[in-house]
């Protein structure tokens, strides 16, 4: 299991895996071409079938230099510790990969998975960033 000390690219390594895991045995099931709404449901599904606890388009706030400044809804969020960016484009690009880490700054989380089930095959990036709160 990772430890607090280990860089964020390697952080929830097993749990990341189990993730990606689920979401590979959802597309694997329906293929590409469904609405995004099709593949949360299905990946709420297999969480609860691979028994990790999550939650489904929470509220959380948004912070801006340790002020909460508003807030959005999550697709996903895992053990309370990975963000779950659901998509289903085409090809993932730098716009999405960007709009998640500003989740991750502004959740102030350190770990989220970019899944896009609208590929031939599961398309995602593991996506980290530092742990710094005190900006």
């Amino acid at each position: 299991m990772a430890s607090d000390t280990q860089p964020p690219d390697f952080k929830y390594k097993k749990l990341t895996g189990s993730i990606i895991g689920a979401a590979m045995n959802v597309h694997s099931e329906l293929g590409n071409g469904f609405r995004e709404i099709v593949y949360h449901r299905s990946m709420m599904h297999e969480l609860i079938l691979q028994r990790l606890s999550f939650q489904s388009e929470i509220t959380m706030p948004l912070y801006y230099k340790n002020a909460k400044v508003g807030s959005r809804r999550v697709d996903l969020l895992v053990e309370n510790k990975i963000l779950v960016e659901l998509k289903a484009v085409g090809e993932i690009n730098a716009q999405h990969i960007s709009q998640v880490l500003n989740y991750l700054k502004a959740y102030k989380l350190e770990v989220a998975l970019l899944l896009n089930f609208g590929e031939n095959s599961l398309t995602f990036k593991r996506i980290a960033q530092l742990k710094n709160y005190q900006n």
